[in-house]
């Protein structure tokens, strides 16, 4: 079992997040607890109200809800409703919230049986419960217990499987499900698992799976503001559809929270790319990849995404390493020189590669005059296009450039007017 604790500032956002799964029979609830009456049979409304109730006796505590996530593994057999409400009773009770209010939705949108629990840590007498380090002080310890006790799947033995972890997320695809809500799902599986240091390589994930977050145009109000949206890619990488601001997420994606992460991660993640560096040099060392392509498929069975960039013209200039395993994401340019976009190209050229990565590199030009080539079946011997094609395109240059020839402006708009000479009240 593995438990995701994320605290809020707003149990509108969560509770909403969880009633619209139920709308869309995606989750139901299974109940709760210290409500009045059956918490399932109350409406959204008397839910909410609850908790802000509960909340209004402590108004300097801002971070007052809990978005707890319950997670077993895909072997677990005899998971009923009713055995997954005592386990999150019981670990609701050894986290120290046993006498809490707080609802169970038991969810049916991933591949894995997971439950969620929402609820605040304002007590009844208007104090808060401590928050701080909570996953390694109660949850930790109380989810090797419940394992125990309950015969449930180890999470230290799903972690120690050579195995990759089974891919339960699917790119998000536009017009296929409701925009928000996909890009909620990968955001909820991408966020806590890497370790990104900069919005640029959180970007390398997230365009795996086709979302990618924006900034805003230079010198735009949202860049001036530190606002942040995100939007769905299609198949080219090019956004589609409506963009949605990252303070309409429940778990608000914003740049400020965003920043908060990359200084973290960059103390979790150090010393973690060893892995990487060592698949690369083995298949240098071992010939197994003759070319980037070879690379990048190698790389893909290790559990490591190659992420490209390229300009207009397909040239790469940059390289994002992704360790799915690890959760390690990394630039080319700060593993050194050898595993920067550069020096992979030079340790395994593209010349190495098939013919699509091959035209890829080269100049647009070139591309052009190569296809028209191919049509004529022109090639000279080193297979570029021949001096004959490169003389038809140059006179064809010339025949459809536009000369700029100044515009034409009436006299009439351009002579200089005669100032009228102001008379005084005597004249």
């Amino acid at each position: 079992m593995v438990a995701v604790i994320k605290v809020s500032s707003s149990i509108n956002r969560i509770l909403n997040y969880n009633e619209n799964k139920v709308t869309q029979q995606k989750a139901v609830c299974l109940g709760g607890n210290n409500f009045p009456g059956e918490a399932a049979d109350l409406s959204f409304t008397a839910r909410l109200n609850y908790f802000t109730r509960r909340m209004e006796l402590n108004t300097n505590t801002k971070r007052n809800s809990l978005h707890i996530s319950l997670n077993f593994d895909t072997s677990e057999k005899g998971l009923g409703d009713e055995k997954m409400a005592q386990i999150a009773h019981a670990y609701m009770k050894e986290l120290g919230f046993g006498e809490q209010p707080y609802l169970l939705y038991r969810h049916h949108d991933a591949g894995h049986p997971h439950l969620h629990l929402v609820t605040t840590n304002i007590l009844a007498d208007g104090k808060r419960i401590d928050l701080h380090h909570l996953g390694i002080r109660k949850s930790e310890p109380a989810r090797k217990k419940l394992e125990e006790s309950f015969g449930l799947v180890r999470a230290e033995d799903r972690k120690n499987k050579k195995a990759l972890p089974e891919k339960i997320l699917r790119p998000a695809n536009y017009g296929k499900v409701e925009t928000r809500a996909a890009i909620q799902n990968v955001l909820d599986a991408v966020l806590d698992r890497y370790k990104y240091t900069s919005l640029h390589e959180l970007n390398a994930v997230l365009g795996i799976y086709n979302v990618r977050a924006e900034r805003g145009g230079e010198g735009s109000r949202m860049e001036r503001h530190k606002g942040l949206q995100y939007r769905i890619l299609d198949d080219t990488s090019q956004p589609v559809g409506v963009p949605v601001k990252a303070s309409l997420f429940y778990s608000r994606p914003t740049l400020q929270r965003l920043e908060g992460k990359f200084v973290r991660n960059r103390i979790t993640g150090k010393g973690q790319t060893l892995p990487i560096k060592n698949s690369i040099d083995l298949l240098e060392t071992t010939k197994k990849a003759a070319g980037f392509t070879d690379v990048e498929q190698a790389l893909a069975k290790e559990g490591i995404t190659l992420v490209t960039r390229r300009n207009s013209e397909g040239f790469i200039y940059g390289l994002t390493y992704v360790d799915h395993k690890t959760g390690v994401v990394c630039n080319g340019s700060s593993l050194g020189k050898p595993y920067s976009a550069k020096g992979m190209q030079e340790r395994f050229p593209l010349s190495g590669t098939s013919d699509e990565t091959r035209l890829s590199s080269m100049g647009l030009k070139d591309r052009r005059l190569n296809k028209i080539a191919d049509d004529l079946s022109l090639r000279d011997p080193e297979g570029s296009a021949s001096g004959i094609i490169r003389e038809i395109a140059g006179v064809l240059d010339k025949l459809v450039a536009v000369e700029r020839a100044p515009e034409y402006v009436s006299k009439h708009y351009t002579r200089k007017r005669k100032k009228r000479k102001r008379r005084g009240p005597l004249d």
